[in-house]
């Protein structure tokens, strides 16, 4: 992770008269990597000499090394990976990577760093949507609401049986979140409407005023937290300190009955750990969003039932993805015109 205190005290050579005075003299070639909603995409033409991905295809190594050596201003989104093997064939004309998306993981923040590379993100604007997906993974997984469905599907409902697809109930289980910032504060009060009684594992403990808002538990010791729970919510960022964190020991301590639900990164859970305790119904269920090698999915866990799968929704409305386009606008003129950007990454992890 990188020092915040440090980084800030650190000359970038993008931030120099020089470097500034070459961007603002003309407008800045933008390179964009997928395909954007049409209100973006447009206001981009407008400002700026923007390359946009038409046919909205995964740029593969060379596309990403040719883009980073002509660019004024990289427009990434997790898809890409900006490691530091395409960082370090970049010209010194790349002087911004504006994100689109709030998790910075796919970028060598340090190589940038080192480069002078200014990188950015969206934050804030994605809270409710991914909180409201969440929320429908934690009553359906419980309910077997897609077991229900997959099976009206293919013929087999003879209709209703009292003990058909019997799930749980979700008022007056105990809900576990794991990363207690933006989203999983959201996904606390949706929570609590539904009669679920909150508790948290974070890295630090949250403002008492917070946790009396969302009449939170907080728990320091997440093996302890795990051992207790009816329901897991991961959300939390990935780093090097969050990745593999539901190790196979860790899950091993969830109770029978438990469902865990994952709409942050796919590598802070050990997949194959997982399928294992699904496959032996040795926990409950669960809900992913996310996965460790998306696009990529384990064939272990297509061939569960006691399962749901999104397809990383968890941001796809209009008014989120149109927001993040917003951010990311903003970001490019405020850098370009010589201000500082107002969602400059400063650290390796943001909430």
């Amino acid at each position: 992770m990188l020092d915040p205190a440090a980084h800030a005290k650190r000359a970038n050579p993008t931030d120099s008269p020089k470097a500034r005075s070459a961007l603002t003299s003309k407008k800045p070639d933008v390179v964009v990597t997928r395909k954007l909603p049409e209100a973006v995409e447009v206001r981009m033409m407008e400002l700026f000499r923007a390359r946009l991905n038409i046919d909205d295809h995964r740029f593969g190594q060379a596309e990403l090394v040719e883009a980073v050596k002509t660019a004024d201003v990289l427009v990434p989104t997790v898809t890409d990976r900006i490691g530091a093997d395409v960082l370090r064939q970049a010209r010194p004309k790349l002087k911004l990577i504006a994100n689109f998306g709030t998790g910075v993981n796919h970028i060598d923040l340090k190589v940038a760093e080192e480069l002078g590379i200014t990188v950015t993100n969206t934050p804030g604007v994605l809270t409710e949507d991914t909180a409201d997906l969440t929320m429908a993974l934690i009553l359906a997984a419980p309910r077997r609401i897609t077991e229900g469905e997959r099976l009206l599907r293919a013929g087999k409902w003879e209709g209703w049986g009292p003990t058909l697809l019997l799930g749980h109930r979700i008022a007056g289980q105990r809900l576990g979140i794991i990363g207690m910032g933006r989203i999983g504060q959201a996904v606390a009060r949706r929570a609590r409407g539904f009669g679920l009684s909150v508790h948290y594992h974070n890295r630090h403990r949250v403002p008492e005023a917070t946790e009396q808002e969302l009449d939170a538990a907080y728990w320091e010791d997440l093996d302890q937290m795990l051992a207790h729970m009816d329901i897991i919510s991961v959300n939390c960022p990935l780093t090097d300190e969050t990745r593999h964190m539901l190790s196979a020991p860790r899950l091993a301590r969830l109770q029978r009955h438990a469902v865990i639900v994952n709409t942050a990164r796919g590598e802070i859970i050990d997949e194959n750990a997982l399928c294992d305790l699904l496959e032996k119904g040795q926990i409950g269920g669960a809900g992913l969003d996310v996965f460790a090698e998306a696009p990529h999915i384990n064939p272990r866990l297509l061939k569960l039932d006691n399962i749901v799968l999104t397809p990383h929704m968890g941001s796809a409305t209009y008014a989120g993805r149109i927001a993040m386009g917003e951010k990311v606008i903003i970001n490019i003129k405020s850098f370009v015109d010589g201000n500082a950007a107002p969602d400059r990454v400063i650290a390796g992890v943001t909430n």
